[in-house]
């Protein structure tokens, strides 16, 4: 859900990159997922 409404956001603001930060892992750079607009996953 999150990645799908990160998307809608970035195409929404004509923007590439956005990122999704998980707080709840030990390890912060764990949790962080790089989503880009326009790349096939």
């Amino acid at each position: 859900m999150d990645r799908q409404k990160l998307l809608s956001y970035l195409r929404l603001s004509k923007k590439k990159l956005g990122l999704i930060i998980n707080f709840h892992v030990a390890i912060l750079k764990d949790g962080v997922e790089r989503i880009v607009n326009g790349l096939k996953e």
